[in-house]
């Protein structure tokens, strides 16, 4: 019993270490790691840059050579193959640890496995599980992209009481107050895109940075805009502080298409459609190794990558107010519908939380 207790305590420490590197490590997972012998700490990693020491090489430097006999957690199966950096399991192997506790396999194709049997191969004794569904929620968007190869979409959408997005004129700063916008910066900070629609644009000429407390990362801007309606004043395209990419149609101008590329933004086309082609742009974006989406659009593109089934997950603020305004204040979502009830998009693993004085609704949809 005293083991276990051990173990999970030593395990969530590894997670935490993880988690405090989210969005930091682009197409890669965040992983953390501890090293431990006789009951004291020795090392401690987590990995902080694609590119750069993963998590147990990181711990293992630290323990140096009390890492022989130790007890090696980790949160993600550690590696077995090179990549940009060599295998973690040669790595374990060579530090001499006598046992490794793993939380979650890696799903990644390549390593599946792979690592756990090759440490067991080499006389370390391994046990995987602990922690596993905490693991996995933390790495999400990379299970996702390293296993469907397309971007893990976060919706966040904010609403009134009755569902409204602004009000009849279109004003909308703010529906919320500051606990939820502060949370959303951090949401964009662990996102490597940021997704708008070119009414958004055109409505609020947003910067689509991150702007929290503590310095974050800027996610890429997407904007979809079919027609290439973008100004090229507008802030998305004059300011350098993050990459911006335009999804448009092949049938926009190509006059337009020149001088947004000149101004430094990528412009992809995607479909010969009138409206953009959204699972062609996604499979643009994975191309361009943007492993996860934040979508903070309006209603039109909410619904659009909803019926398109894009939307891997979705965040719903919603603040104590009511403003009414019918069918002229814009709603999170606008697409035709379903006609039944039954066949209404539901979200599983719900989860109910307060932000500030806003309602945080989290949930993933279920398509059918």
């Amino acid at each position: 019993m005293q083991d276990m207790l051990n173990d999970e305590y030593y395990m969530r420490l590894a997670l935490d270490l993880a988690v405090k590197a989210s969005g930091q490590t682009d197409i890669n997972p965040v992983v953390g790691c501890v090293v431990v012998k006789g009951g004291r700490i020795v090392g401690l990693g987590a990995h902080l840059r694609r590119g750069e020491g993963h998590a147990e090489v990181h711990a293992l430097r630290m323990a140096g050579d009390e890492a022989e006999g130790s007890t090696v957690y980790v949160t993600l199966e550690p590696c077995s193959h090179y990549g940009k950096t060599p295998p973690c399991c040669d790595r374990i192997i060579a530090s001499k640890a006598a046992r490794v506790v793993v939380a979650a396999t890696d799903p990644n194709p390549q390593v599946a496995g792979r690592g756990i049997a090759r440490l067991r191969e080499s006389g370390i004794h391994v046990d995987v599980g602990l922690l596993e569904e905490e693991s996995l929620l933390m790495n999400e968007k990379f299970n996702a992209f390293i296993t469907t190869g397309m971007p893990f979409v976060t919706l966040k959408t904010a609403s009134t009481l009755d569902g409204r997005v602004a009000s009849r004129t279109g004003h909308s700063q703010w529906v919320t107050g500051a606990v939820a916008r502060e949370q959303v910066h951090l949401l964009r900070h662990q996102h490597q895109g940021i997704m708008v629609g070119i009414g958004t644009v055109l409505a609020d000429d947003p910067l689509l940075t991150t702007r929290t407390a503590v310095t974050g990362l800027h996610p890429v801007r997407i904007v979809v805009d079919s027609k290439l309606a973008i100004p090229l004043d507008a802030r998305v395209v004059v300011d350098s502080t993050a990459k911006t990419i335009v999804l448009t149609t092949e049938g926009a101008n190509r006059e337009k298409q020149s001088q947004l590329e000149a101004a430094g933004v990528e412009v992809i086309p995607c479909g010969a459609g009138h409206v953009v082609d959204l699972k062609e742009g996604m499979k643009q974006l994975a191309k361009r190794e943007i492993s996860s989406v934040l979508l903070e659009g309006g209603g039109k593109l909410n619904g659009a990558m909803l019926e398109a089934e894009l939307i891997h997950k979705i965040i719903l603020y919603m603040a104590p107010k009511i403003i009414g305004g019918g069918d002229e204040a814009p709603q999170s979502f606008s697409f035709p519908g379903r006609e039944h009830m039954s066949d209404a998009i539901v979200l599983d693993r719900m989860r109910v939380e307060m932000a500030g004085t806003d309602i945080r609704i989290t949930g993933y949809p279920v398509y059918r």
